[in-house]
């Protein structure tokens, strides 16, 4: 909210004149009166207690009143950014499930793509609708205390948050609809069209009034709100894997009125468990013969399976040069410095500065298998190295970014700087939109630097400009 020499940004002037008239108590009343807003709305979030059996926790995603503001011409620069980078990705994803040129020229190691874990082999050679791999993106950028942004990470599987990113608006409209208007902040709501339109255009023979369903896995998974929201708002069917069979592979849901062909399915299950047949055999999740049904061009999926290959931490450090190959453009959006531990030179760089390095398994998500370094004790850090050097192909190493801060309300109604980041989404249809804005993430706990909401990290609304 303030520059660096003390002085209230421009964009921040109204709203930092708006919250500066409350007192401690009104905050605190204002913030309680969110919280219990997202209760009686069922706005939550599951925890599991990390052994993946039946005990988990149900709670509401900690919600700060104090909106984050991207000003229209850092918006462009996103925008433009963010459009280029998912363009190259799907073009990535294409490319090594058909004629692989990025690995035969060995712009990108090979074993670092066939060896994935994320790499289906049932993919290869496999063509599926208008070639768009990822209808939906999440890719989570940040800001250094430089005020350039950054891109962290890519969500190509299955990106949650796009419920909060509209919960968290209509509640600042509710509460704040004077201050809301007064800053003309752009609207949000194209989105879920544009993603309902992304989804739509996979339709088979480019069906005209195709039947679009929501997978999920059911009740009990973490963004279990963020399925029954999205299907709603889209007006599309949110099923689980009992509620559809296969016939001749064809995808039919079983209704009151009898089958109904399924032309689109908006998957939110992991690839592991979406046919038992093909994947993991043990799954109850998904459904038997669904990718015969896919294979032969009956059913679309979003997102394709095996997207996970440029979701990877370690093929991450790659983009700006898929950026390049596919589009023979300059990356508009920098990336974070990668190192890759299964290079030696780069191992022993990272083992000797340790203390200072952020460390990530390649494969994990949610703010799960990380060290960070500063903060780290020295057990821990010990620990870290004596897995670098037994498998140093699972990791990557990035230096410490100090994430950039936005004024924050804590438990006790001050206000504090906490750290935050940005998951912007990205629709891919005939083209490539973004709902302005996008999910802000706060690190809660005083001077953390992780936001992920497993790891107990809030979120903001995002007012662009």
């Amino acid at each position: 909210m303030f520059s660096q020499d003390g002085k209230v940004r421009e964009s921040y002037e109204k709203l930092f004149q708006q919250f500066s008239k409350m007192g401690t108590e009104e905050l605190t009343d204002r913030n309680l009166s969110m919280q219990s807003q997202m209760i009686k709305q069922g706005i939550t979030f599951t925890l599991y207690d990390g052994n993946y059996d039946d005990t988990y926790t149900e709670r509401t995603i900690p919600f700060d009143m104090i909106p984050r503001i991207i000003t229209s011409d850092e918006w462009e620069l996103l925008e433009r950014g963010l459009k280029q980078r998912v363009r190259a990705l799907n073009m990535f994803i294409k490319d090594v499930y058909h004629e692989q040129n990025i690995l035969k020229e060995d712009i990108i190691p090979r074993k670092m793509i066939i060896t994935n874990p994320y790499f289906l082999p049932e993919m290869v050679g496999m063509d599926i609708p208008n070639d768009n791999y990822i209808p939906l993106s999440g890719i989570d950028l940040i800001r250094s205390e430089t005020g350039e942004y950054y891109v962290l990470e890519d969500n190509l599987r299955n990106p949650s948050g796009l419920s909060y990113v509209y919960k968290n608006r209509s509640l600042m409209m509710y509460r704040f609809p004077e201050l809301f208007f007064e800053y003309q902040v752009r609207d949000i709501y194209q989105g879920l069209n544009d993603l309902l339109g992304s989804l739509r255009s996979l339709a088979p023979d480019n069906k005209q009034d195709p039947l679009v369903v929501l997978l999920t896995p059911g009740v009990h998974n973490s963004a279990y709100y963020d399925h029954t929201f999205l299907a709603q708002e889209m007006g599309i069917e949110l099923v689980e894997g009992r509620d559809l069979t296969v016939i001749d592979q064809k995808v039919y849901l079983k209704g009151i009125q009898g089958l109904s062909q399924v032309d689109v399915i908006y998957r939110r299950i992991d690839d592991d468990f979406l046919d038992p047949l093909a994947f993991n055999p043990n799954t109850l999740l998904g459904v038997p013969g669904l990718m015969n049904a896919y294979r032969a061009g009956n059913v679309a999926l979003a997102n394709a399976p095996g997207t996970g290959i440029a979701d990877d931490k370690a093929v991450y450090a790659y983009v700006p040069n898929m950026i390049r190959y596919y589009l023979k453009e300059e990356p508009i959006l920098k990336n974070v410095p990668t190192y890759i531990l299964s290079k030696q030179e780069e191992k022993k760089f990272v083992l000797a500065n340790l203390p200072e390095m952020v460390v990530k398994e390649r494969t994990l998500s949610g703010g799960y298998g990380m060290l960070i370094g500063p903060t780290a004790s020295e057990a821990e850090i010990k620990e870290f190295a004596k897995k670098i050097k037994q498998h140093p192909d699972r990791y990557i190493a990035q230096p410490t970014i100090k994430l950039s801060c936005s004024p924050s309300i804590t438990n006790h109604g001050k206000v504090a700087p906490r750290h935050i980041d940005l998951r912007a989404f990205v629709f891919m249809g005939e083209e490539v939109q973004l709902a302005p804005g996008g999910l802000t993430r706060v690190a809660l706990k005083e001077g953390s630097l992780v936001v992920n909401s497993s790891q107990g990290g809030g979120t903001k609304d995002t007012w662009v400009l």
